[in-house]
């Protein structure tokens, strides 16, 4: 008789722990790992920017001569700038208004300290506006597309520097009407 007690207490624990854990979040994915460069090939990159603090007009009005990209105070951010090279190309990213890709920037100076502290952890790179792109390219079309499910814009949403691979720089420049084997050519 003293079995029956014990097996409902049982049930009642194998009830609660089905209950909690359909009711646990999803396990987040990974933030994306700064990637490995492979000779002298180019590495491409995200930027992330609130419009009305810093826009693709403010960017591409800095010409030739650019503009650092101050401010981040994320480590893996700052890892990504770090690993950046002169010439290394970039997507410009409307966060917040717009969430949509709306520019090409290029590398025109590798990281160097953050001048907007004195904190020697915090570096930032310099960036240069190349061209604008002939069609927006929306989060919601970065989400729609299989192809792109683990892209670090899909994956590390809050990231404000994140890594795109070769893969991912093709598609969504096609989507973009850019060719990408062209894109930043003189």
């Amino acid at each position: 008789m003293t079995k029956a007690p014990a097996k409902k207490k049982s049930a009642r624990k194998n009830s609660a722990a089905k209950t909690a854990a359909k009711k646990a979040p999803p396990a987040r994915k990974p933030t994306s790992a700064t990637p490995e460069r492979k000779g002298d090939e180019p590495l491409y990159w995200l930027f992330k920017s609130e419009p009305d603090k810093w826009s693709w007009e403010m960017q591409k009005a800095r010409g030739a001569k650019g503009e650092q990209w101050d401010g981040v105070r994320n480590y893996q951010a700052r890892n990504n700038m770090q690993a950046m090279r002169v010439g290394d190309l970039g997507f410009f990213y409307h966060s917040n208004e717009g969430k949509e890709i709306v520019g090409i920037v290029r590398v025109c100076r590798e990281a160097h300290q953050d001048t907007t502290t004195d904190d020697e952890r915090w570096q930032c790179v310099d960036i240069e506006a190349v061209q604008d792109v002939a069609r927006p390219v929306t989060l919601a079309d970065v989400k729609d597309n299989p192809k792109l499910s683990e892209m670090s814009l899909v994956t590390s949403m809050r990231l404000s520097v994140q890594p795109v691979t070769r893969q991912e720089w093709a598609i969504v420049c096609r989507m973009a009407g850019l060719d990408p084997n062209s894109v930043g050519q003189p």
